[in-house]
């Protein structure tokens, strides 16, 4: 009887094959095994802190992932809904309001801007946005806003201080130290104060402010200044007096400076010059109202005297010559033809 003999050729290849690979993973795990080995020594923590520091951050994952989820469900929303009908129920609700610190200003305008925060409870209360509102009033330099538990609201309030008057298309409107327009005012309320014209004046109060530094004796008599062309000033004293200054800061606060002199010496202010023009560098211009008819008029009268004189000599000749024929032939009246030769 015939026996068939099996070779085992291909088991013996897979053999070796899952021998082989065996090798390979078990030396990739002796390598990788050494080089978590290595890092771990590297760090200055040991294995069980890392664990610890993995589980924070999962934690930490899964807990950034759950607000999320809320989030996006309107769960804060709702809680915050909530804490804010509670503390309204508790008493912390907007009741009472109460500014500080305004003198100028009408304090409705406050009001108006505050009084919509009534009647909401102290948590919901925005007061960030509340302090932006107040900013955009005109007299309202700053503003700080603060809850004074648990039905208050404080406002304090620093309000612009009116430096000057802007004189535009016969409207005058309160300026402070920086142009700031603060309100429309009449004649009346603007008496007293420096006015303000010419295009982009308001701009320019900064400037002014430094420029009559330079003469201090001669502010308190400046009533208005004019800005000449976006390049220089006009000031009129309150004697109705202009002073033309030049062009430039340094030049023209040299000048105010040496008016201030002269008429510190001179008494230029109050007397019958109309008008100083300092424009020039070297020297400076006067006008005095009347002086041409003045002049006009001595001019006439000196004529005249000329013509008197003339003719009162004249006349003085012929009544010599009279007298002379008179002498001449005595006893006897001159004839009219010898009076009029």
């Amino acid at each position: 009887m015939a026996q068939t003999i099996r070779r085992g050729g291909k088991a013996v290849r897979r053999a070796a094959a899952a021998s082989g690979t065996k090798r390979k993973v078990t030396a990739a795990r002796r390598q990788t095994g050494s080089a978590i080995d290595q890092i771990m020594q590297w760090m200055p923590f040991g294995e069980e802190t890392l664990h610890r520091i993995l589980m924070a951050v999962i934690l930490g994952g899964a807990a950034v992932l759950a607000w999320v989820v809320a989030s996006m469900a309107g769960v804060p929303q709702l809680a915050e809904a909530e804490m804010a009908l509670v503390a309204a129920k508790s008493g912390f609700e907007v009741k009472r309001v109460e500014v500080r610190g305004v003198n100028r200003m009408n304090e409705l305008k406050i009001y108006e801007k505050v009084l919509g925060q009534r009647d909401q409870a102290m948590p919901r209360l925005d007061i960030a946005a509340l302090r932006d509102d107040l900013l955009q009033l005109s007299w309202v330099k700053d503003a700080r806003v603060s809850r004074q538990l648990p039905d208050t609201l404080v406002v304090d309030v620093i309000e612009r201080s009116p430096h000057a008057v802007l004189r535009r298309d016969g409207k005058l409107t309160l300026i402070d130290e920086t142009g700031h327009p603060l309100e429309a005012v009449s004649p009346a309320k603007a008496k007293g104060l420096l006015v303000l014209s010419g295009n982009g004046a308001e701009a320019r109060v900064p400037d002014l402010v430094h420029l009559l530094d330079a003469a201090p004796a001669l502010r308190p008599q400046v009533a208005e200044a004019e800005w000449i062309g976006n390049r220089r000033w006009n000031l009129t004293f309150k004697t109705r007096q202009v002073l033309a200054l030049p062009e430039g800061e340094e030049q023209s606060a040299s000048a105010l400076l040496t008016f201030a002199r002269m008429d510190g010496v001179d008494r230029l202010l109050g007397g019958t010059v109309a008008s100083f023009d300092m424009r020039s560098a070297d020297r400076i211009y006067m006008r005095v109202p009347g002086r041409a008819d003045a002049v006009a008029a001595s001019a006439r009268a000196e004529a005249s005297a000329k013509a008197s004189a003339k003719a009162n000599a004249a006349a003085a000749k012929t009544e010599a010559a009279r007298a002379a024929v008179a002498s001449a032939t005595p006893g006897k009246a001159p004839s009219a033809k010898t009076a009029q030769d």
